[in-house]
């Protein structure tokens, strides 16, 4: 964003006028018609609006439509390259490509001139995760009070919270957004007592029902009793429906979760993870006590098993380890880095599919 005086910014303001309306059909287009999650119709918008913001001062004068083309797209990127990191770059020129179908489709412009820029080629990023051993020693460990002052009942209930709420993710894999999205309703128990979630309209509003495991099962059954007494503390309000709550009532928010999870962390000695590591863990584990791709793959609620084949790419050190015990092995040192295998190759190993951008 450009900083400066606000006279600056009112000649700015200006100057993007003749766009507003069509950014704003955009902003409708994201939201109401793909249906996108807030946080990504935000992010492709600051995408958008940080590419106008760059011309603006440049042209000296209200920006036309015209003036969005191949040679002014491929300056605002070679801008960015000193700044952000080529993931970064990749991804904003995946929003405007986004930008630039919507406004070709519009009949704005003659073509998608954003699918011309070829994205820079980057390093392939795994997925992090943590061993079965810190999961536990995360999950297991009480943290800190998450409530001040004298309501110990509160204060139980948060911690009784925060427990569920991690078993929950790490048991059935959910994504954070997920996970504070579900209802007590979406909480199901068959007549064998085993427990699954149903997540509706997840990444994709694609629905699934994942089983969640005795663990989940157990944390969920001391929360519940006591999750009531995270109501407001002066004016009582309360969210019936949502399953984890924050102390005044309300459904608990994404934000809220990476402080729990930074807290459990810090009192454990567990490194300080972003809470989507406890899904990550959830299909590296999986995996590496003999799942195959194709189910993990339903469990995610991956479109494309090439995503999924990540996993297999990082749990090639755990299975290298195991080598080690074969009669024909030889030596084989387990710090050695084991034969490389790209999720391309692992995805066609297990069967046809597309890569996918997703988590």
């Amino acid at each position: 964003m450009v900083r400066g005086s606000s006279r600056d910014s009112d000649e700015l303001r200006d100057a993007l006028s003749r766009l507003s309306p069509i950014v704003q059909r955009y902003d409708d287009h994201l939201s109401k018609e793909r249906r996108l999650s807030p946080q990504t119709v935000r992010a492709y918008l600051g995408d958008v609006r940080a590419w106008l913001w760059f011309l603006a001062p440049r042209l000296d004068r209200p920006i036309e439509l015209s003036d969005l083309n191949l040679r002014s797209l491929r300056a605002y990127l070679a801008s960015r390259h000193d700044q952000d990191d080529a993931v970064t770059v990749t991804r904003r020129l995946q929003s405007l490509r986004s930008f630039c179908a919507f406004l070709r489709r519009e009949k704005l412009i003659d073509e998608n001139f954003a699918r011309l820029v070829r994205p820079k080629k980057t390093a392939q990023r795994l997925p992090r995760f943590l061993s079965p051993e810190q999961v536990a020693a995360l999950l297991d460990t009480k943290s800190p009070a998450t409530v001040s002052g004298d309501a110990a009942s509160t204060i139980v209930a948060a911690e009784a919270r925060d427990v569920a709420l991690l078993e929950l993710i790490y048991g059935a894999g959910l994504r954070v957004s997920e996970a504070v999205a579900l209802d007590v309703s979406q909480v199901l128990r068959g007549d064998d007592g085993l427990l699954s979630v149903r997540v509706v309209s997840g990444k994709g509003r694609k629905d699934r029902l994942v089983p969640a495991g005795e663990k989940a099962e157990q944390a969920l059954s001391e929360y519940l009793p006591v999750r009531r007494q995270l109501c407001h503390p002066r004016t009582g309000f309360f969210d019936e429906d949502a399953l984890f709550l924050s102390p005044r009532g309300k459904r608990l928010g994404v934000r809220d979760v990476r402080r729990i999870l930074l807290r459990r962390a810090q009192a454990t000695g567990v490194p300080a993870v972003h809470p989507h590591a406890l899904r990550h863990s959830y299909a590296t584990h999986l995996l590496g006590s003999g799942a195959d791709l194709r189910s993990i793959q339903q469990l995610l609620g991956h479109s494309n098993l090439s995503t999924t084949a990540r996993y297999a790419h990082v749990d090639l050190q755990y299975l290298w380890d195991q080598f080690a015990h074969h009669p024909r092995a030889g030596r084989v040192d387990s710090t050695e880095k084991p034969p490389t295998t790209s999720p391309r190759h692992a995805a066609e190993a297990a069967g046809p599919g597309k890569k996918a951008k997703e988590t």
